[in-house]
């Protein structure tokens, strides 16, 4: 019975010899995707992309043509006329910047203000005036968190997967920590969290500012059309006339192919990110003191 169970035993562990076996002619039980399995997978992704950017493209433009008309008469008419009697386009640039730079000390988003840049100042000032406000909105959190650094240590240690990426950023020369910061602000980590949460690592302030400043580009730029696109549709409203479908299309569709960009960008410095925590993992675990 015990040279029985010998044998068996023998033979269970010959068997998982053979399956994971193939540098010496052995095939193991799952085999590596080839090139062509992985490009039907990107291919399908692309497809998904593509059907969903058209899906919300449709359903963008009816509720421009059935809801958007309202809402712009009764909502945006009325803040537009009552900024451009209320404020000199000299006060609103500065309101916007200084808006964009307190708002992130009390964790509160900053979009308002980039949209409100965008219907006032288009692109050129309107790029300007947001670059400013997120260095602005940068900086304070930074030095007026630096002064409870400790509790940020404590609080991100109930969040290692978090914390292992600001870990990373921290670590290395200026270009690593600039390269590092820039590829946190383009993903999905929340933009007025990392402001705070950044004072817990090593990241010098000059790598983080410009790394930060950097990283907004894309979001700077959704929101800037965000904004003018709203404008022309109150624009339009203001003067009892609606845009034809062909602009509507024009518009609704640029904006969606903006997001999904946006989407690309994000996608890549996840993967990105991802890669690096890998690598940090090879190296040592995150420990915060």
């Amino acid at each position: 019975m015990e040279h029985n169970e010998m044998r068996s035993g023998d033979y269970q562990r010959l068997e998982q010899d053979f399956s994971v076996r193939d540098g010496d002619g052995f095939l193991g039980e799952s085999e590596p995707s080839s090139p062509t399995t992985t490009n039907l997978k990107s291919w399908k992704w692309w497809v998904k992309v593509i059907l969903i950017g058209i899906l919300l493209a449709v359903m963008g433009f009816v509720l421009f043509k059935w809801i958007g008309a309202f809402f712009m008469e009764k909502v945006v008419v009325p803040v537009l006329n009552w900024e451009l009697a209320t404020f000199s386009p000299l006060g609103l640039a500065i309101t916007i910047v200084v808006s964009m730079g307190i708002f992130p000390i009390f964790l509160l988003p900053s979009t308002p203000s980039m949209w409100m840049a965008g219907m006032k100042f288009g692109y050129g000032i309107g790029f300007l005036l947001i670059i400013t406000g997120v260095a602005l909105g940068s900086s304070f959190p930074y030095f007026i968190g630096s002064l409870f650094s400790n509790r940020i240590r404590g609080w991100l240690r109930k969040y290692p997967k978090q914390a292992s990426v600001l870990r990373l950023a921290g670590e290395g020369d200026w270009f690593h920590q600039f390269k590092a910061v820039t590829l946190i602000r383009v993903s999905p980590f929340p933009y007025i969290l990392f402001n705070y949460a950044v004072v817990a690592t090593d990241i010098k302030y000059w790598p983080y500012l410009s790394g930060s400043v950097l990283g907004m580009v894309p979001d700077s730029l959704i929101a800037l059309y965000s904004g003018i696109l709203i404008r022309s549709f109150a624009d339009h409203s203001a003067d009892k006339k609606m845009l034809t479908t062909q602009q509507m299309i024009f518009n609704i569709t640029g904006f969606c192919v903006a997001l999904a960009a946006t989407a690309t960008i994000g996608i890549y410095t996840k993967r990105e990110l991802n890669r690096l925590e890998e690598e940090e993992k090879l190296t040592g675990g995150t420990n915060y003191h």
